[in-house]
């Protein structure tokens, strides 16, 4: 149906689709006819909304006369879905506070001198009641219950904002998780930090609600890490303890292999595999990348190589990965694949114990840190906390061709593909001029991008266009629309200063 079919329809009897003499409203959306829709069926209430703009209504009808209805109905679509998911984070904030009332009344409910025993079976007949209200299972019922308290109790502003629309309920589940264990102040903290405008903007944070939930989870739990009350190195030294292997069988002949590993080795074991499979890309090569990562990896495992261990759980690896024989039994080699990592660097003078950020993971030990430093492969890449090694960053059109600092820069600046809520990382993206070279464009950090593959076929090949970057911020987005989406920007924290040394 081409337009002049659009408008015919819409000067149809009984029509309710946007009229060109009329502004687009909810009812437009609501009472459009879906494939399998009902004629007969009874338009919307608000579907009178455009008779009760009145003269306004009537007095802009000129200047949209021209309007393209099949546009008007896009960008109607985009407002409705828009304020739909504002009634759901809204609809969820007055269902976390119904359940966490009614927790609390049941609990009122039993005398003080209810035994344990009393109290543990009216709590589980509570969980079982909001199970059976919501068809839900028990054991989602209790941490919604959980939830929900940390929301009423611990967490006002996350549920202020839930209650405005700013953010999801995945969000405020995300908040909940994360500020375990923060004590009140560490709570109150972050939501500070990713719920208050002025605190984000300050510290050149995103929004919680600018961010898919994902990458919110990922940015709070790289905050947490950084604030915590007891230090990575004493979390992380606990946790290394639990390092293991697990095997999990699915369907249709296939399994799941797993392992959890201290950071810095599994970043080295992906990023090392996905170099190994960008090799083994040709023409005549029919499998993807993500295959194979799959078949590099079994290879290397099923290649016949042993490893040694020892009292502490610590794997040797085969005389591949330490070809002079050096290491000393049961220690795992350094990692010998490219891992970019930023240190603070008082923390690698050892003067400080804050934390460094390993590139695609987040913070890690300052321990860890100084041990890619001192012993990493000859492509580990040591960047300071403001980096500033002498390299060229704008080289203007001399040179169509990205150094190596400068695709350094970009990991650094951008961490991932830019485009809102993507979540691919740099290692697999190519880096892109923003204005074209043909057009014009310099080869420098400002005009320079890494969207992933399926991204950068989205900027030649449709009406989505990148905006101008900066030295410090990647490329934003605008759609075909109009809309502005920012791209996520790194979260950058000034160091801490070791005691007794003035940082002025």
């Amino acid at each position: 149906m081409d337009n002049g079919e659009v408008l015919e329809a819409a000067e149809a009897p009984g029509a309710a689709l946007i009229r060109p003499d009329s502004k687009p409203c909810s009812a437009a959306v609501d009472s459009f006819p879906g494939p399998d829709a009902d004629s007969n069926a009874p338009r919307h209430p608000d579907a009178a909304c455009g008779s009760r703009a009145g003269s306004d209504q009537v007095a802009a009808s000129d200047a949209d006369a021209g309007s393209d209805p099949l546009r008007d109905l896009a960008e109607e679509c985009l407002a409705v879905m828009a304020e739909a998911a504002r009634d759901e984070a809204r609809a969820a904030a007055r269902k976390a506070r119904a359940a966490a009332t009614y927790a609390d009344s049941c609990r009122r409910l039993l005398p003080p001198s209810a035994s344990l025993h009393e109290r543990s079976a009216a709590e589980m007949g509570m969980v079982a009641e909001v199970a059976c209200v919501l068809t839900i299972s028990e054991g989602t019922a209790s941490a919604f219950l959980v939830q929900s308290r940390q929301l009423s109790t611990e967490l006002p502003r996350t549920l202020t904002a839930l209650q405005a629309g700013a953010i999801s309920w995945q969000h405020a589940r995300i908040l909940c998780d994360e500020t375990t264990g923060l004590g009140p102040a560490g709570a109150a903290a972050m939501e500070t930090h990713f719920l208050d405008p002025d605190a984000a903007k300050a510290s050149r944070a995103c929004l919680a609600g600018d961010l898919t939930p994902s990458r919110f989870r990922a940015r709070a739990r790289t905050w947490r890490e950084r604030h915590h009350p007891v230090s990575i190195e004493t979390r992380h030294t606990k946790c290394i303890l639990d390092r293991r292997v697990e095997y999990t069988p699915d369907r249709d002949g296939m399994a799941w292999l797993s392992a959890y590993l201290p950071a810095d080795q599994a970043a080295a074991i992906w990023e090392h595999t996905t170099t190994t499979a960008r090799a083994l890309q040709s023409p005549t090569e029919s499998r993807t990348l993500t295959q194979l990562r799959a078949d590099t990896l079994a290879t290397a495992l099923l290649s016949g190589e042993t490893t040694t261990g020892d009292s502490n759980g610590g794997a040797g690896a085969n005389s591949l990965a330490d070809p002079g024989g050096e290491r000393a039994a049961g220690q795992v080699p350094p990692p010998r694949a490219q891992v970019l990592v930023t240190v603070p660097v008082f923390s690698l003078l050892g003067l400080t114990d804050e934390p460094a950020t390993l590139d695609g993971h987040g913070p890690i030990p300052a321990s860890m840190a100084r041990n890619l430093v001192a012993n990493g492969a000859h492509s580990f890449h040591r960047v300071l906390t403001d980096p500033r090694d002498g390299a060229p960053l704008e080289i203007g059109r001399t040179s169509y061709r990205l150094t190596t600092a400068m695709r350094r820069w970009l990991r650094l600046r951008d961490a991932k593909c830019p485009f809102p809520g993507c979540n691919n990382h740099s290692l697999d993206n190519e880096a892109d001029h923003l204005l074209a070279w043909a057009d014009g464009g310099t080869t420098g950090i400002n005009n320079l991008g890494q969207p992933c593959r399926k991204h950068h076929h989205l900027k030649h090949h449709s009406a989505w266009q990148p905006t101008p970057a900066s030295k410090s911020q990647p490329p934003g987005w605008t759609s075909p629309t109009g809309r502005h989406y920012n791209s996520e920007h790194q979260d950058w924290e000034p160091p801490n200063w070791p005691p007794g040394m003035n940082s002025s």
